[in-house]
């Protein structure tokens, strides 16, 4: 999840599956993976300008997931029809919301950009009930979704009277970024009618996003002369593509075959805590008391619309989420 989430899977709606160790193992590692990458983001953009360090990210994931498939004997060729279908994906679920992502943290704090990145399911909620016919708000969603909005008031609230920055614009482009993510993956569930295998998805998207971003890149990002020489800021770029892209991907869709993708979007509400904490230990970062208030509110509203939590405290069953 995160700039770091993938669009949601065609088998977004499955049931959920009982979770052992494996797979709470699997889940906690992806938390890991894609709360420290606000870390390696806010890295990266301080040397990279978003459109280059977005395109350099694409490239290497592209490769890595592309190359993966060839090993496998399962090399990336797609109908043509498949690929304007996957182009608009990339746009969707990789260009536009790394690169607001990406200028966002040039700005206000990693933590806060995953607090806000946490806000993805509350959109695709909302979203799916105005564009799909079998994914329509029932009380419970409403009630989370009108929850994780109010979170986000009292986040943001505060910086629209007297903002004197980007802090507030930041916050927004992060927001506008969630709805991308969370439009991709409404849009992503159209691939399992065309035939379209997970990982052909995951590898495609970053070929067409890194076609697409090039020559943007090459007229409007760095030239290649002023290109960073400091290891941190490639290592971060490095692991960004490698680890909280194309390897994520690959545990993401293994999880979701094991535990099904009801469990898997649990990692949303593990994330956000992690990016904190990594936050704080290595830049430094620390978030104002509204910011905290802002998270439980959307922690409660996520576990609202996930709707075992309230089984659970009503000694029931954890039911299938609606």
């Amino acid at each position: 999840m995160t700039d770091i989430r993938p669009a949601a899977p065609p088998a977004a709606t499955a049931a959920a599956a009982p979770m052992g160790r494996t797979e709470w193992a699997m889940l906690g590692l992806l938390a890991l993976i894609w709360g420290s990458a606000f870390l390696f983001i806010k890295v990266a953009v301080q040397d990279f300008v978003p459109v280059t360090y977005v395109w350099f990210r694409l490239v290497i994931a592209a490769a890595a997931l592309a190359g993966g498939l060839a090993l496998l004997g399962r090399p990336l060729r797609l109908p043509w029809r498949v690929w304007g279908a996957i182009a608009i994906l990339a746009i969707l679920n990789n260009i536009v919301p790394f690169m607001l992502f990406g200028w966002g943290q040039q700005h206000i704090a990693s933590g806060l950009a995953a607090i806000l990145q946490a806000t993805t399911p509350i959109f695709a909620v909302l979203a799916a009930h105005f564009l799909t016919v079998d994914e329509k708000l029932v009380v419970r969603r409403l009630v989370g979704v009108l929850v994780g909005f109010a979170g986000v008031a009292v986040m943001i609230g505060p910086q629209i009277v007297g903002d004197s920055g980007n802090h507030l614009v930041a916050q927004l482009a992060c927001l506008v970024g969630s709805l991308l993510y969370a439009l991709a993956g409404i849009f992503a569930r159209r691939f399992q009618a065309m035939g379209v295998a997970p990982l052909q998805l995951a590898a495609g998207q970053f070929v067409a996003g890194a076609i697409m971003l090039a020559p943007v890149a090459l007229l409007f990002g760095q030239p290649f002369d002023s290109l960073p020489t400091s290891w941190q800021a490639w290592g971060a770029v490095a692991v960004l593509a490698l680890v909280c892209s194309a390897f994520a991907y690959i545990v993401f869709f293994r999880l979701l075959e094991r535990a099904g993708a009801t469990n898997s979007m649990l990692v949303t509400l593990l994330v956000p805590p992690i990016a904190i904490l990594v936050g704080a230990a290595v830049l430094g970062e620390r978030l104002s008391i509204n910011q905290f208030a802002g998270l439980g509110l959307i922690a409660l509203g996520l576990a609202a619309i996930d709707g075992r939590l309230l089984s659970w405290l009503r000694g029931g069953r954890p039911r299938r989420a609606a």
